[in-house]
């Protein structure tokens, strides 16, 4: 099998995240060797159902019985907010997780993250460059999910509709949608063909990704066909209208998870997420697998082929105020969550590590409740991912545009074609391009 792992590369500033109180730097004197034990302590968020951060603690402490990490859970939607007013505090964790890599920037600017370009990480790794502020590596990636196609087998049996093979076009993806609604309904059910949630990415990551776009160039027409293609299938009674899912706060767990959708696009974190709730009971019990993400034209598609996709990792970086005698410690964590053994730990929850080994693509499918065809195992591994972010302190004030746009468009308050005109104005006038 052929198996890519292309490196996401790129990250965006967020200006408006201000770090008050900062001092010192990413310039950390060289560490100083322990005299003993050493406890770290390691920011998180959602600890209770977000076991990845306990599961590399534990695993790195049984190999370093010296080294005590313990966990500093956040808040997750307000995570990037509270653990910058603890660093200005100066009392920050040691180890930080970069929950999203838009404010790496920020945070190297206000001198809060340490340089470990030293830390030594497999060739193989996917999202490096992420992390990477004019040369220099402010965090490693752990993980690094990518957007993939998940699908109902029982609800496309039901319809009497092939399952993806890995060829699908976003043209072949609207046909079998509009094929599993009347299908379903045949058949007496009431699930729809398709579900998009209602995230900018879920259009616009494809969309850049696909098409090579580039936020930064205020131009963004290349965007055009793909909502157009989305609002087909919500004019046409394929896909739950983008009002009706706001309005009732519908989640994109319980819609597949309910089986009121056959298919959906979705990031592969939702991977260990589903097999959680299918055990629990949150979700129904049937059958599904993942597919390689629909993509623009033909010339990316088919198992002979690497499939275009998008998503940006998640890291560890390390307090540059930490204390020296600590700093070895801290990096050897980065290593060891970077590499094969981390990889391992987190494959066998069904979480996506930044390294896919063979290896470790065979633990993540022994994980109890995991598809065990060929083709989610192909979806899985082999990718092309583009990074969501580009590297720019306007990338954020023009995301922020970008949303309104999606928001207008989904909603069906503009056309498509003056929503993308009136950001493209906004852009060249409240940010400016490159």
């Amino acid at each position: 099998m052929k198996r890519s792992f292309a490196a996401a590369a790129g990250i965006a500033v967020v200006a408006t995240l201000a770090l008050a109180g900062c001092s010192g730097g990413g310039d950390a004197a060289a560490p100083e060797e322990s005299s003993g034990p050493v406890t770290l302590s390691l920011s998180g968020w959602s600890l209770d159902t977000t076991p990845e951060f306990q599961k590399l603690a534990d695993a790195f402490h049984e190999e370093n019985p010296d080294v005590t990490i313990e966990l500093k859970g956040y808040d997750a939607t307000e995570y990037n907010t509270l653990i910058t007013a603890d660093l200005a505090a100066g009392s920050g964790p040691d180890i930080i997780t970069q929950k999203e890599v838009k404010f790496v920037p920020t945070f190297v600017n206000g001198g809060q993250l340490l340089d470990v370009s030293d830390v030594e990480l497999p060739d193989d790794i996917s999202g490096a460059k992420s992390y990477e502020v004019d040369g220099t590596a402010y965090a490693v990636p752990y993980r690094n999910d990518s957007w993939v196609l998940y699908y109902n087998k029982a609800l496309f049996d039901q319809a009497g509709v092939e399952y993806p093979d890995g060829s699908w076009t976003w043209d072949d993806y609207s046909d079998a949608a509009a094929a599993l609604t009347e299908g379903i309904a045949g058949a007496g059910g009431t699930a729809k063909g398709a579900y998009l949630h209602n995230w900018q990415s879920t259009v616009q990551g494809f969309a850049n990704a696909q098409s090579d776009g580039d936020i930064l160039e205020g131009k963004y027409d290349y965007m055009e066909p793909f909502y157009d293609n989305v609002l087909a299938l919500q004019d046409d009674g394929d896909q739950l209208d983008y009002n009706t899912a706001k309005a009732n706060q519908v989640t994109y767990q319980g819609e597949f998870g309910k089986q009121n959708a056959a298919m959906m696009p979705m990031g592969t974190w939702f991977v260990a997420t589903l097999i959680a709730q299918q055990a629990s009971g949150d979700a129904d019990d049937f059958e599904w697998g993942i597919a390689p993400i629909p993509q623009l034209d033909s010339k990316t598609t088919g198992l002979d082929n690497t499939p275009v996709t998008f998503g940006d990792p998640t890291g560890f970086g390390i307090n540059a105020a930490i204390d020296k005698s600590k700093v070895a410690a801290a990096k050897d964590f980065l290593a060891f969550a970077a590499g094969e053994k981390g990889a391992q730990v987190l494959a066998g929850i069904g979480i996506t590590p930044a390294l896919l080994t063979d290896d470790v693509v065979d633990t993540y499918f022994s994980v109890d409740g995991a598809p065990s065809d060929d083709l989610s195992k192909f979806a899985y591994s082999t990718h092309e991912v583009h990074p969501e972010n580009p590297t720019s302190d306007k990338a954020a004030a023009i995301q922020g545009i970008l949303g309104d746009m999606h928001t207008a468009i989904m909603s069906g308050s503009k056309s498509v074609a003056d929503a993308i005109k009136e950001a493209q104005d906004r852009v060249a006038n409240e940010v400016g391009t490159d």
